[in-house]
């Protein structure tokens, strides 16, 4: 048999390891850290349990399909439920809107607490609707660097409907377009940090996202996000993915046009196919570094990162759910300071996600288990100590503010993942969350490709390359792999 290499076991990497094995490859994958799952992981502690990166679910056929693929059920490995609450929005002045999945009771529920009509709404979602079956197959589905992706009636369709696709203005001036109420269009602002960047900047063709929620659901798996990542690798081993964890590897030896051998501190893996699932600055850097660097790669904004708190709440808020966001009044100044600054907003917007709300286990008996977010500027030379330290106290300020308690003194848990910790545990340059920002109309073709043109065995998945970052585009990279793999 062919062997095969995958370098990291995110959650790209373990898609591409099982995609692999079914072409008949065998195949294994080293991870650095003693776990899988890259940032899809968990944490626990005094009883609580969080999921420890991502906490929105979508588009869970590229879930499902890994395990049809391979010939078994996926309902008998992993399950998950549709929330009919999409997410709770909280304004200073009082303002609680609640998005429901249903269309028509969101779009009546903006009618009734701002000044935009439920028939705007309507027409926004409808498209963000357009925008997405207009582009996934070309965008999402195939390599932007390849002619033949480009030789299909699809793209043909796709190129034409590019004057209608908001590609040519921001995703704010878009959403000013359509809604006259701040807090409308700051709900729908803050899509952008779906994949970390700055709707003040980032193309209208983002308003893709929405749809994701609305049109196709978000979703909770049985047990918590961290069930996708033990899921796949249940699957993986039992089709005969070896996993080789606490191996970090140190280089990728090449020699002419083909790269030949994996190297780790502890032993050597030859391959016919190898598969970076690391972010794509990481691997030029230090696994290759006699490669031809692309220049475009670290001249590309980095996109946001993530400050988290996990906090154990020893009490249950009634008007939190799953998903909750805290707004900032001035959010054009928050992004400022992220991306031109780099500094963190004294008023930031502040993400709850409470798992909790559905999975009982999660906590115990009259507790929540709050995973509290905000988003934070990649790792340059800031003074992160001071930073970190004011940002805690603003965010406890903003929230019990909001809720009308001291937070502060429900917590009897806390742990915390800062940007230089995520650049640590997950090989993320600069610890930001996407590789790139989308800050720019074009972003999506300066995405680095998921192969590489000087190496014709090598090949590259995850958030840092095409298609982006988030789970439903780390799995599309892996899937675009599989069509360019013989």
């Amino acid at each position: 048999m062919k062997k095969a290499v995958v370098v990291g076991a995110g959650i790209a990497g373990i898609a591409s390891a099982i995609r692999l094995q079914n072409k008949g490859y065998e195949v294994q994958v080293l991870e650095k850290n003693a776990y899988p799952g890259g940032k899809l992981t968990e944490l626990k502690g005094n009883g609580f349990r969080f999921d420890a990166g991502p906490s929105l679910f979508t588009m869970p056929n590229l879930v499902t399909e890994l395990f049809e693929i391979s010939g078994k059920k996926s309902s008998d490995y992993f399950n998950y439920d549709r929330l009919e609450t999409l997410c709770n929005y909280f304004y200073e002045d009082g303002t609680r809107i609640s998005a429901n999945a249903n269309i028509n009771i969101f779009a009546e529920e903006i009618e009734k607490k701002t000044n935009d009509s439920a028939d705007k709404v309507i027409k926004h979602l409808k498209k963000s609707e357009f925008i997405h079956k207009a582009t996934e197959e070309q965008f999402l589905n195939k390599s932007l660097h390849k002619i033949n992706s480009f030789l299909s009636f699809s793209t043909v369709t796709s190129i034409l409907k590019l004057p209608f696709l908001n590609i040519f203005s921001s995703m704010n001036k878009v959403n000013e377009k359509a809604f006259i109420d701040s807090k409308t269009i700051r709900l729908f602002n803050r899509y952008a940090t779906y994949n970390g960047s700055n709707p003040y900047k980032a193309p209208g063709i983002l308003n893709i996202i929405p749809h994701l929620e609305f049109g196709l659901g978000a979703y909770l798996p049985k047990g918590g996000m961290h069930q996708i990542t033990n899921s796949l690798v249940k699957l993986a081993k039992e089709i005969g993915v070896e996993f080789h964890f606490n191996q970090e590897v140190t280089a990728i030896e090449t020699n002419h046009n083909l790269a030949k051998k994996v190297i780790t501190k502890n032993s050597n893996y030859n391959a016919d196919v190898i598969v970076c699932n690391a972010d794509i600055h990481t691997v030029y850097e230090k696994l290759i570094p006699s490669a031809k660097k692309l220049a475009k790669v670290d001249q590309q904004e980095r996109s946001s990162s993530a400050l988290i708190f996990y906090w154990g709440i020893d009490k249950e808020f009634a008007e939190l759910d799953v998903h909750n966001i805290l707004f900032t009044e001035d959010y054009k100044t928050e992004f400022d300071h992220l991306f031109d600054s780099k500094t963190i907003y004294e008023d930031p917007t502040v993400y709850i996600n409470i798992t909790s709300k559905h999975i009982k286990e999660d906590a115990p008996e009259g507790k929540e288990n709050w995973f509290v977010m905000i988003n934070v500027p990649s790792v340059y030379k800031q003074d992160w100590d001071t930073m970190i330290a004011k940002a805690r106290k603003n965010i406890l300020t903003k929230v019990s503010r909001i809720l009308g308690e001291n937070i502060e003194k429900f917590i009897e848990f806390e742990e915390i993942l800062t940007p230089q910790l995520i650049q640590d545990k997950t090989n993320s340059y600069k610890g930001s969350l996407y590789g790139t920002s989308s800050n720019n109309r074009f972003s999506a073709f300066f995405r680095h490709k998921n192969f590489s043109s000087q190496y014709k065995n090598l090949y590259f998945c995850g958030g840092s390359v095409h298609p982006g970052g988030g789970i439903p585009l780390a799995l599309s990279s892996a899937k675009i792999i599989d069509t360019l793999i013989k």
